[in-house]
């Protein structure tokens, strides 16, 4: 701590002095939760979370992401919280064991939670998002971006809509995404690919892939990561996934206030700011050759990011 000026040591002391504070900090080492997710962790009431999350925030130990109505916290990634966090050592013992097993459960059953609602909705799908996109030509827009390769993957399939797409520039296509009857409605739709042997469809989550390093030589994410709680993470192994010189397009919301979409959709990111995409994509090691926005009828806009491995 000594590269640390004592004035702000001293604030983060004071700050991690309390009890439920250092039991917050440590939470939000390991995951970014919203105050109800971390209420629910922590059992206690709503005042009390929010008093103790502006004390951390003012000591620069936690972060706060306004994203429409909702606001998340996680511990600051660098400055103080780094330092403290490496002084504090090991999450995994005491007290915050329970803490975090907590946590990951409410991460668990949101995302059961989406899958069962991608289930349900699956035969409904393509309607659902033609609701939202309108008649703009999205497949030609994402098209004109996918290089020709020998395999590609569509990362968070759904039912399949850029399956097909896909088979136009690749020898080879693998489809994954989370949710068994999105598949088996992707299946349906093209049959006759999957018993040529030049579509795969895989179960699997975007945070874990169900691919080998190095197996595809593009890799598309189409309005998908604005449902993952770490989008970041979900980027991280898609980069993994590609053999170098391989490229990755990212096609996704650009940042909106739509709240409706979180029910509707399921949403957990009320799209991304550019600038946010690309730091993450140049931070994974990606060259970023192409950005490019498509606004739509319906007031919202796509953002499209190529990047090469």
């Amino acid at each position: 701590m000594k590269d640390l000026p004592a004035a702000d040591s001293l604030r983060c002391l004071k700050a991690l002095a309390d009890e439920t504070r250092l039991r917050l900090f440590q939470i939000a080492r390991a995951f970014e939760l919203n105050v109800n997710e971390i209420v629910e962790t922590m059992g206690l009431g709503q005042s009390r979370i929010s008093r103790h999350l502006k004390i951390l925030s003012e000591a620069g130990l936690l972060t706060a992401r306004r994203d429409g109505m909702w606001t998340f916290y996680r511990a600051s990634a660098e400055g103080a919280a780094a330092r403290f966090a490496a002084a504090i050592g090991d999450r995994e013992r005491g007290v915050f064991v329970q803490d975090l097993a907590r946590a990951r459960r409410i991460q668990d059953d949101r995302n059961r939670e989406s899958r069962r609602f991608f289930d349900a909705v699956a035969g409904d799908w393509r309607e659902m998002k033609r609701a939202l996109i309108g008649e703009a030509t999205l497949d030609s827009f994402i098209l004109r971006h996918i290089p020709r390769c020998s395999v590609a993957a569509d990362l968070g399939c759904g039912s399949g809509d850029l399956l097909s797409i896909l088979r136009k520039k690749a020898v080879r296509v693998i489809g994954v995404d989370r949710a068994p009857r999105m598949l088996e409605e992707a299946r349906r739709r093209h049959l006759a690919d999957s018993r040529r042997g030049t579509l795969e469809l895989r179960l699997g989550e975007l945070e874990r892939l169900p691919l080998r390093d190095g197996e595809v030589d593009c890799a598309v994410i189409c309005l998908a990561l604005h449902h993952l709680p770490d989008p970041g993470r979900g980027l991280a192994e898609a980069v993994r996934i590609l053999k170098p010189g391989g490229s990755l397009v990212v096609v996704e919301w650009s940042a909106h206030r739509d709240e409706t979409l979180r029910s509707r959709f399921q949403d957990r990111w009320l799209g991304f700011e550019p600038a946010t995409l690309e730091k993450w994509l140049t931070g994974f090691g990606l060259t970023v050759q192409t950005k490019t926005t498509l606004p739509l009828p319906t007031g919202l806009k796509i953002l499209l990011f190529r990047g090469r491995k």
